[in-house]
């Protein structure tokens, strides 16, 4: 399992051809508490940078965009109810979309965990 990051802060976990996407530790962070979340209807299709989902906090709304292109298979409904799970464990139980990797070439493009943690300092 290899997970990939975006410069506007999005982690791509990679399980085979499906991409477990959501904002990294860094970002829930820098949002604060996190009060709602409008998921990506299931069968979506996105382009890579498409916006995939809209997170909201008690500073501000963020939209996340898609780190690469596919369809939209699952989304966290628990995120519904309970929205501050991404503020818990944005990276496990904070999960906002699964996609169906479109072409697995994109993800080289994005920064692997050496690269967003120098972004990041």
């Amino acid at each position: 399992m290899t997970t990939k990051y975006t410069p506007d802060h999005e982690y791509i976990r990679v399980e085979g051809s499906t991409g477990i996407v959501g904002i990294t530790q860094y970002a829930q962070e820098q949002l604060g508490d996190i009060v709602f979340v409008e998921l990506p209807a299931i069968g979506k299709v996105l382009k890579k940078g498409d916006e995939a989902a809209v997170v909201e906090s008690v500073k501000a709304a963020s939209e996340i965009y898609a780190p690469v292109a596919g369809t939209v298979t699952e989304v966290n409904e628990a995120l519904g109810g309970e929205p501050g799970l991404i503020n818990q464990a944005p990276d496990s139980t904070g999960w906002i979309y699964k996609i169906a990797i479109a072409d697995t070439a994109e993800l080289d493009a994005l920064l692997d965990d050496a690269a967003y943690a120098d972004l990041t300092k």
